[in-house]
């Protein structure tokens, strides 16, 4: 299974970046999200069709240490480098990418130009940071993006076609539909009706003329035998249907309701499989109400404080295997010092939860998924806990944190090749009580 690269930008183009990007050019941020969408398979596309060119391989080498990653709507939007990149591997199509962009997502041509130069630079910036991290020389990211050729041609979102620009081979005489997100052969290269066997017996071929007659008995038994399927099916609903009806209740309005459910199984079982979703809700401490998820960091701790099961631990040793997850503290795509919007309140939390319990001291620990070089994992991991711990003791409760240890992908589970987002399991921050 290659490795797909789209699951290594995605963190840097996250709800942060589209809410500041919609903010700054003037659109709502469904439509940023749209173009993004869009424009992120069409640029990794490009990139494998090139992967050969000395000035690509160039721009994504140096790219690791430009820090274009840390500045994408100041800096990759306006780089004459992006700029420069985006006219090699699409040359004169440009201006016909950034149309049927603006057009899809809804936004203006001046927005949709910026995005493409924003999009490149958070793609050639995540693949020059995990070449440097997984020590890939220029022949090794060359091959890595050849790879993307087979996967780019099936992520253009539904309701989008680049066929008719020609950006490349990946889209040549494909169209994206809007019934499902799948590649299908454009109508000008579907098989033709005209040429079977069973439907004219006009034409020279001598081997058509011979079986005339087989083709003239399956023009009458194949709609026959489609027939008797449809009749079959039909029976099989129909007794489905009476078999349900007897099960109900004798209200005939709820007789409806049931019989429609156990005829349509799809929908049932789609909202059964439906999961839950977290919502804020108002967390006791002492009077105080925090905002948290029930049964999340917050509550978990609270409960346990309350207990007294800390005060009646014996050590540390009592303590140490049971880790609380930050529900919401998050740090952009390899930084240690920069949060995802949303990530401060948690920590305030946490900083009146230790406020509340002057007793109870705590331990950091930062942990990454098992993609990338196992040293740089563990001096992120590390550099991210210390991150928090000097937050905390700034708001005033540095001396209850004992500790902060990065462990890297130590205890990661998933397997490196899995897509980022079941990924993120492994990617987090956490909490325990010490002593």
């Amino acid at each position: 299974m290659s490795l797909n690269v789209i699951d290594l930008i995605k963190g840097q183009l996250g709800p942060a970046l589209v809410s500041q990007a919609a903010s700054q050019f003037g659109e709502s941020e469904s439509g940023i999200s749209k173009a993004i969408g869009g424009l992120l398979p069409a640029v990794v596309g490009g990139l494998a069709n090139n992967s050969d060119k000395p000035g690509v391989l160039d721009a994504i080498t140096n790219a690791s240490s430009s820090g274009i990653l840390g500045n994408l709507i100041g800096g990759a939007s306006s780089s004459p480098v992006i700029s420069n990149l985006l006219t090699s591997i699409f040359g004169d199509k440009i201006s016909g990418i950034v149309n049927a962009i603006a057009t899809y997502a809804g936004i203006s041509n001046n927005s949709s130009s910026s995005l493409l130069n924003l999009v490149t630079g958070a793609t050639v910036g995540s693949i020059g940071k995990y070449a440097a991290d997984n020590n890939l020389d220029k022949s090794g990211i060359s091959n890595l993006l050849g790879e993307q050729k087979g996967i780019v041609s099936t992520l253009l979102p539904a309701g989008l076609s680049l066929a008719s620009l020609n950006i490349g081979d990946w889209a040549k005489g494909y169209r994206f539909d809007n019934d499902n997100d799948a590649v299908r052969p454009t109508p000008s290269e579907e098989p033709k009706i005209e040429v079977t066997r069973s439907t004219t017996a006009t034409g020279t071929n001598p081997d058509r003329n011979n079986n005339e007659g087989g083709g003239s008995i399956w023009k009458w038994l194949l709609p026959l035998l489609l027939l008797i399927a449809a009749a079959y099916f039909l029976w099989k609903q129909c007794d489905k249907k009476q078999t349900t009806t007897t099960t109900t209740t004798v209200d005939s309005s709820a007789s409806k309701t049931d019989t429609a459910a156990t005829i349509t199984p799809a929908d049932t079982s789609a909202s059964t499989a439906t999961p839950m979703a977290k919502t804020d809700e108002n967390i006791d401490l002492n009077g105080v109400m925090l905002k948290g998820y029930k049964g999340g960091m917050e509550d978990q701790m609270i409960t346990f404080l309350k207990s007294g099961n800390y005060k009646n631990a014996a050590d540390d040793a009592a303590l140490k295997d049971k880790w609380y997850d930050f529900d919401h503290v998050n740090f952009k795509m390899g930084s240690s010092t920069e949060l995802e919007a949303g990530s401060q309140g948690q920590l305030d939390n946490l900083v009146a939860i230790l406020k509340a319990f002057p007793e109870a001291k705590i331990k950091i620990g930062g942990y990454t998924d098992k993609v990338g070089n196992e040293a740089n994992n563990v001096k992120l991991s590390k550099a991210r806990a210390e991150f928090i711990k000097a937050a905390l003791a700034k708001a005033g409760v540095g001396t209850q944190v004992l500790e902060a240890e990065g462990y890297g992908s130590k205890f990661a589970k998933v397997d490196p090749k899995a897509s980022d987002a079941e990924r993120a399991a492994d990617r987090k921050m956490s909490v325990r009580f010490a002593k």
